[in-house]
């Protein structure tokens, strides 16, 4: 009996993944469980199990396809459910009898397997319906067995647009010649030139764009999109948080095993900035704003072929001892290529370390669905003036934070940079704990 395997759900609030790599081919064998292919979204990359032990058929979806949850990856044929729902065999008094049989059954069988895949609709083919409002049973699927998929309801969509553009609009004369039209008001277009076509010319080298790739690109697309971005920096004497890691961090390398890096003093300050102005610990979410309870901090990790945001929970529960082995176990994940969806969810603020290849300044964009992100930028010698006029070489740090302005306006956003600022000016390198 052929069995569908279907794109599963891979994380909290993921609702498409992209098949990075098929780890089976048609007429492999596979157990339960197995796992069949390499599939990569905008939080994690994961393995997905076959559901069946049995044969691989076909498979649906493509290397590098981007597949709604719920939506047709493959077909198994699934070993004895064939002998187990059969019944026993009728016999007839002629072969000629016996073959017309079997044709008339034959098509009797392919009928009910077509208008039964016919309405057997993937959630992602359910929710375009939805959202267009189409009848699904007068379209004609392109899929195995007749069955509708997303991409004959897009198909459909396109061509309903198409005509709707071709169709003249009636003038406003005509229309109160006319008979009364309940139709919607139409508005005007505005043509636009069309966007060049990028050409490979002689000797330019073409990458393929990895699933990966795909997956940041759309995450990044989606935030720019949707959320109104502001963005504003303030500088940041770090003078004493220089001594005091300088002086701390040779004998908590020797202890704890790892280095003692910025990140945690600067998280912590950003947990300090959040407890105080809970509004940027918020997301939101159309007729209203969630703020967040727990503060769990997103924080960027990059390879050089991606980009991942595993989170620290509960960061506001944690010393600079304890945030520090989270960082540190973290980017050991991405850096192995470990990274599991739990690790990567629930984040309601984000902390980006730019700083690590030299940047200056920069507007980063939001972590979809947070309100705001913080940069860090790298901390350098500058001569600053101080009290009494007198200048002095100080180790400065740019803070650029990005926010969600339906969210948040620039007076909380300056109160929670100056927070953070008066945080980590305030460090004492002889009293300062990084335990406590």
């Amino acid at each position: 009996m052929t069995e569908e395997l279907h794109m599963p759900q891979l994380g909290e609030s993921v609702t498409e993944g992209t098949i990075s790599k098929w780890l089976v081919s048609p007429g492999d064998q596979v157990k339960k469980y197995d796992p069949i292919a390499e599939v990569m979204t905008d939080k994690v990359n994961a393995e997905v199990p076959s559901s069946y032990a049995g044969t691989i058929k076909e498979l649906v979806a493509k290397e590098d396809e981007t597949v709604q949850v719920g939506e047709l990856i493959c077909y198994i044929e699934v070993e004895g459910k064939e002998k187990e729902e059969a019944g026993p065999e009728e016999t007839s008094s002629s072969p000629q009898a016996n073959r017309a049989k079997e044709q008339e059954e034959s098509e009797v069988l392919n009928s009910s397997k077509v208008d039964s895949s016919k309405k057997r609709y993937s959630p992602a083919v359910l929710r375009l319906a939805q959202e267009h409002d189409i009848n699904l049973e007068t379209l004609n699927g392109s899929g195995r067995g007749g069955r509708i998929t997303r991409k004959d309801v897009e198909a459909y969509i396109t061509s309903a647009e198409a005509d709707q553009k071709q169709t003249p609009e009636a003038t406003p004369a005509e229309q109160v010649a006319g008979e009364p039209s309940d139709a919607k008001p139409q508005y005007p277009t505005y043509d636009t030139k069309p966007q060049e076509t990028s050409v490979a010319a002689a000797g330019d080298i073409e990458l393929p764009v990895s699933g990966v790739r795909k997956a940041i690109a759309n995450n990044m697309l989606k935030s720019k999109h949707e959320i109104p971005h502001a963005w504003t920096m303030v500088e940041v004497d770090v003078t004493n948080l220089v001594k005091l890691r300088e002086k701390h961090k040779q004998a908590f390398k020797d202890r704890e095993g790892y280095s003692l890096t910025f990140m945690p003093f600067f998280i912590r300050a950003a947990v300090e900035g959040l407890r105080k102005y809970p509004q940027l610990n918020s997301t939101w979410a159309e007729d209203k704003i969630i703020q967040k309870k727990d503060i769990h901090m997103s924080m960027a990790a990059a390879t050089d072929e991606a980009l991942y945001v595993p989170v620290i929970r509960h960061a506001d529960e944690q010393s600079i001892k304890g945030l520090a082995k989270n960082v540190h176990e973290l980017a050991d994940k991405v850096r192995s290529n470990k990274l599991a969806s739990a690790d990567m969810t629930g984040g309601t603020f984000t902390i980006n370390n730019t700083g690590s290849f030299g940047s200056i300044q920069s507007m980063p964009i939001i972590n979809h669905p947070q309100a705001a992100i913080l940069s860090i930028e790298s901390i350098v010698k500058r001569p600053v003036v101080m009290e009494g006029d007198m200048i002095a070489i100080r180790h400065m740090v740019n803070l650029c934070l990005s926010l969600d302005h339906r969210v948040l306006d620039g007076l909380i956003a300056g109160k929670f940079l100056a927070e953070v600022k008066q945080y980590l000016e305030a460090i004492d390198p002889e009293h300062t704990s990084i335990i406590g």
